[in-house]
């Protein structure tokens, strides 16, 4: 059964459709109607007007006596009679030889030719009134016909008007036929997004051929859903490792204190206290950076400032007090906008890195290249493997030699610097470093009207 929005809209379209065949037809066949109505009419009294014209020529001639029959020069027209000013009936056509007069119009001398209808007896007429001269006493030529069954009745109209109501039909009817079939792929896509679900992400809408409006929604249907499964699934795996990552501290701190509880006096209070304290600083790592990771995406425009990354570098190592030289290479005016905050954790945890893993050396230098900024640190140590430069930026992530070097990192700093990059329209990476490792930041500069 198709979705309700499906079939509103199908009912919709088809209203409009019907709507619109309506005020097109309708106005034509009126129209059409009027016209040859129009048409027909100018035919009867140009041939009427001609007929009544032959006579009164012949009658000024003296062609055509009075009292005698009148010759019909056009067949359809078999009506004519001449009348005096005083009503008599000075000569007749065969037709109209029992008839009375045609009609009571007088044409004046200013309008010597009148078109009238008139209804006898018998019939319903078109005719044309014409004096014979300017005379006072000049007779009138009346010519006529019956009417046409087009004027007198209204069965064109009936029959013009029933087929603009089979033609709207047809119109409403077809629309229906062709939504109905165009939106089967989208009523087919309803059906399948309704059978997705949380649990079960992997399900995909058929997508029809072609490059038309419906083959582009279901492409963008599945590449959200693609979206969706991939960002679940990276949310289940986070979920997972967290939970391992605080499960790790917490295990050993109720280890310690149950094994204080039941051998009070062998433990050694201080050193309890110490390990307990180390343990709690790790889990509050690693739940403040949980937080920040939260907060990023969502709070990246909040405080945006203009930042000399620079005086960035300069400022965060005069507080640092690192055990290997850090040495730096600073272009000045590189400016960005961002969150100072968010951009001095990244450079925190950049150098953090490089102080764990150099063997003597951390550089950390700041220029610009093809219109952004870009920060860089490297050290001395181990070099990455080009197939761990991208997972080393995922949440909880350390590859088999940081494990036995990394000491206090929650596994959280690089998936930070990541989404950090992101939220300021930036890209941070490892490039190519030749004894060791080297992470790039890159930025887009501030604009130059900002910049100055």
């Amino acid at each position: 059964m198709a979705p309700r929005w499906v079939r509103s809209l199908r009912v919709r379209v088809t209203l409009i459709a019907t709507a619109v065949a309506a005020l097109v037809l309708i106005p034509v066949g009126v129209g059409g109607i009027a016209v040859s109505r129009a048409l027909v009419t100018a035919g009867v009294y140009s041939e009427t007007r001609d007929t009544a014209e032959r006579v009164a020529f012949e009658m000024r001639g003296g062609a055509l006596p009075l009292g005698s029959s009148i010759p019909v020069p056009h067949p359809s027209v078999d009506l004519i009679q001449v009348v005096a000013p005083d009503g008599r009936i000075l000569a007749t056509s065969d037709a109209a030889r029992n008839l009375p007069p045609l009609s009571d119009v007088r044409p004046g001398a200013r309008h010597r030719v009148v078109n009238t209808t008139n209804c006898l007896p018998t019939e319903c007429v078109h005719l044309t009134a014409v004096r014979v001269s300017m005379n006072a006493d000049s007779p009138i030529v009346y010519a006529g016909r019956g009417t046409p069954e087009m004027l007198a009745t209204r069965v064109v109209d009936v029959v013009v008007y029933a087929e603009i109501a089979v033609l709207i039909a047809l119109a409403g009817w077809a629309t229906w036929l062709i939504t109905g079939r165009a939106l089967r792929p989208v009523r087919i896509m309803g059906g399948e997004l309704d059978a997705v679900h949380a649990g079960d992400l992997s399900r995909r809408v058929t997508q029809p051929p072609g490059d038309d409006e419906v083959a582009q929604l279901a492409r963008s249907v599945n590449g959200t859903l693609e979206r969706l499964e991939r960002s679940a699934e990276q949310q289940r795996r986070f979920a997972s490792d967290a939970s391992h990552e605080l499960r790790t501290p917490i295990a050993g701190l109720r280890a310690q204190l149950e094994s204080a509880q039941l051998y009070p006096e062998d433990t050694d209070l201080q050193k309890l206290v110490d390990s307990a304290l180390r343990d709690t600083d790790r889990l509050e790592a690693i739940i403040t950076d949980l937080l920040l990771l939260a907060r990023i995406g969502s709070r990246v425009d909040a405080a945006r400032e203009r930042i000399d990354l620079a005086g960035l570098v300069r400022a965060e190592l005069k507080v640092r007090n690192d055990k290997l030289p850090v040495r730096v290479d600073l272009d000045q005016g590189v400016v960005v906008n961002g969150v100072r905050l968010q951009l001095a954790r990244v450079l925190t945890n950049l150098l953090d890195n490089a102080q764990r893993h150099a063997e003597h050396t951390v550089r950390v230098t700041v220029g610009r290249q093809g219109g952004q900024a870009v920060l860089a640190v490297e050290n001395d140590g181990v070099e990455i493997a080009v197939e761990d430069r991208e997972r080393i930026f995922e949440r909880f992530t350390r590859l088999d030699a940081a494990r036995s070097r990394d000491v206090g990192g929650t596994g959280l700093g690089l998936a930070i610097a990541r989404d950090v990059a992101q939220a300021h329209r930036g890209h941070i990476c490892v490039e190519d470093c030749k004894g060791g490792a080297r992470f790039v930041l890159r930025l887009p500069t501030a604009p130059p009207d900002e910049a100055s």
